[in-house]
């Protein structure tokens, strides 16, 4: 292992790759701490008391939204935008083109989610100065002074927008995810902090932290093991004599991930269950927030409500993201089968029943490390400290990308890998 870093910084374009990454992620960390001119801290600090809904969105933030930083609204915006796009593919005729026609297409769909991106950002920045203004957040509470906190935190996001697309140009790639993986690691050591102040002062006992850590590193290890689970269908592909070459007549084999949705189907349901709570906000009526309260973050209802979301999104987006009508047609064409299976249409029924069973395990995975912070104070006594299922989806998926990319350009260049 050792051996395999050292070799990192032997290779001179990746060397320079991962030092801009990190100047980038200094930005990063440095605008974290600028705060917006004109909010109360106070007030917005009494919102993070304990490991809730705001905890979560924190742990994106990278901290930056305690401290209601320039960066409080983290990336979402651009995951949203991104996400939406994505969905208009599967609709609208024009993206979809547009995701078919190579590089110049990816740069129009590209140019359209930055866009995207300024709206739906400069919505959720207004609707988050309006709730800063009704909480009495705001050192002037006059529509100016909502306007101003409203474009800071546009301006915010897309400056991380900008960071991001620059570590994926110059840096190791996978920028914007690498942005938020950033902001999970980096509260790392507060939680640590926080749990040795609670042993300090008796709050938990030592077999209370050690429990903590028990469940933790369990679930890294399914976190590790699920991401990486795969159900391999073997795929045979005939001979064909093209002129005086011969082709095919080699097998491989259809990876088929248990979680291929990955941390989407997660945000969804979060953004849809905070609806309700952002709405009531807005409304001055008290059967209105009595409604709310039954979608607090931990309530029965709204557990029930999380996890049944995310069911139904896994499946929603594992099916719109992946086409296996036209991949059954791409396999017919280049003489590709399945071994049993004819080819056409028996084979997409047989990958689609496949991949339906294999999403099931994925939906209910998925909806298990979601709710597990909903528990684990209760469990453990430490409240104040977010470890869920979520940020280690990112932080275990992005870990493994990254490294992934890194060992492709250390084999290029007749390094020795990662794994041997």
């Amino acid at each position: 292992m050792l051996d395999s870093l050292s070799n990192i910084f032997k290779i001179t374009e990746l060397r320079n790759k991962i030092l801009y990454t990190l100047m980038m992620f200094a930005i990063f960390r440095a605008g974290i701490h600028i705060p917006v001119p004109g909010v109360d801290a106070s007030v917005i600090e009494s919102l993070f008391t304990s490991g809730n809904l705001f905890g979560l969105l924190d742990l994106f933030a990278g901290g930056a939204l305690s401290k209601f930083s320039i960066f409080a609204m983290s990336i979402t915006p651009y995951i949203n935008a991104s996400i939406i796009m994505q969905l208009l593919q599967s609709v609208v005729p024009q993206f979809e083109a547009w995701s078919k026609d190579g590089e110049d297409g990816r740069k129009k769909i590209a140019k359209v989610t930055r866009y995207g991106t300024v709206v739906l950002g400069f919505v959720q920045a207004a609707g988050m100065a309006f709730a800063l203004r009704a909480n009495n957040a705001l050192v002037n509470n006059d529509f100016l002074s909502v306007f101003v906190v409203a474009i800071i935190l546009t301006a915010g996001t897309c400056l991380l927008m900008w960071i991001g697309e620059q570590i994926t140009a110059y840096g190791i790639g996978n920028g914007i995810s690498l942005i938020i993986f950033a902001g999970i690691v980096a509260r790392l050591p507060d939680g640590l902090e926080t749990i040795y102040q609670y042993i300090q002062n008796g709050t938990i006992n030592m077999f209370q932290a050690f429990l903590f850590a028990v469940i933790a590193l369990a679930m890294i290890a399914v976190v590790v093991a699920v991401t990486q689970g795969q159900r391999r269908i073997p795929i045979q592909y005939a001979k064909r004599v093209v002129g005086r070459k011969m082709y095919g007549g080699h097998s491989t084999f259809l990876p088929l991930k248990v979680n291929q949705a990955g941390v989407i189907p997660i945000i969804f349901a979060s953004s849809v269950l905070m609806f309700p709570v952002t709405i009531a906000q807005f409304i001055d009526n008290e059967y209105v927030h009595k409604i709310a309260d039954l979608f607090t973050w931990g309530t029965p209802l709204q557990t029930a409500l999380y996890a049944l979301l995310i069911f139904i999104f896994t499946y929603f987006y594992t099916a719109i993201s992946i086409n296996i009508t036209d991949m059954a047609d791409n396999m017919k064409k280049y003489g590709g089968f399945i071994p049993g299976i004819r080819a056409g249409k028996p084979t997409a029924d047989y990958v689609d029943n496949v991949m339906t069973k294999i999403t099931l395990a994925g939906a209910v995975f998925l909806a298990v490390v979601a709710i597990i912070p909903n528990f684990l104070g209760s469990i453990t006594g430490v409240q104040g400290v977010y470890f869920g299922g979520t940020a280690l989806l990112i932080v275990v998926g992005v870990a493994l990308d990254t490294m992934q990319q890194i060992e492709s350009l250390m084999v290029t260049r007749h390094y020795k890998g990662f794994v041997k």
